[in-house]
């Protein structure tokens, strides 16, 4: 099987790191994220590793980051099964209509004018936002498994474009769930505290309504 690479070293190095210091050295520090010569940040800080007591092992942070992937897979197909089974995939799932509404509806989102129709659990909005991180998931697995094992697996290497395009593509999906979940939490403290207990906890917990007082009775006299 061929190998497609739509993205070449050069632009992997100006959009957001470079592969060696000028010694020929890799270094924690080389990762950066910015444009040209402007750096943004660099990933990761040393008090970063100092406090996690990972003394730059790449070789145990490859490990480690392995091991992590499990966990996200096994939960990622439980919530796709789920999806299918219970039929809340279509509650879920955008539309065209949502992609086409989609601005409108940030803006309703942002001015706290969401108004849903009668039997929608969530916002276009909320829908897109649902469906892309699906997709990053997908994404990111298979970007992954092509960084992970680019010699016994060559398939997902060559269907992400090439091992440089894989690298770019589960970097971005990485950014990209990092803004959706800075966002997400942020969306969930603006909605109040119940909302945050009930995706934590699964279920909502609503005060009783207090009871009506009761009119004092007339009293006649003899």
């Amino acid at each position: 099987m061929g190998r497609v690479a739509f993205l070449p070293t050069s632009y992997h190095k100006k959009i957001y790191w470079i592969t060696a210091l000028d010694n020929g050295v890799l270094d924690h520090k080389t990762y950066r994220v910015g444009i040209g010569s402007f750096t943004l940040f660099r990933l990761f800080p040393d008090w970063f590793y100092r406090i996690f007591k990972l003394d730059n092992h790449l070789t145990r942070g490859h490990a480690l980051h392995s091991l992590a992937m499990w966990p996200f897979v096994i939960n990622g197909i439980a919530y796709v099964v789920f999806l299918a089974v219970s039929r809340q995939w279509r509650a879920v799932l955008a539309t065209k209509r949502d992609v086409r509404e989609l601005l409108p509806a940030i803006w309703r989102a942002m001015l706290k004018r969401d108004v849903l129709l009668p039997g929608e659990k969530y916002s276009g909005a909320q829908r897109v936002a649902y469906t892309v991180v699906i997709l990053l998931g997908v994404g990111s697995v298979m970007s992954g498994i092509a960084i992970w094992k680019p010699t016994t697996l060559p398939v997902f290497t060559t269907l992400m474009g090439g091992y440089q395009a894989a690298r770019w593509i589960h970097f971005w999906c990485t950014m990209a769930f990092c803004a959706f979940l800075g966002i997400h939490v942020l969306q969930v403290l603006r909605a109040g505290w119940s909302t945050m207990q009930s995706m934590i906890t699964g279920f909502e917990v609503e005060a009783e309504p207090a009871p009506l007082a009761r009119e004092p009775e007339a009293v006649h006299g003899d």
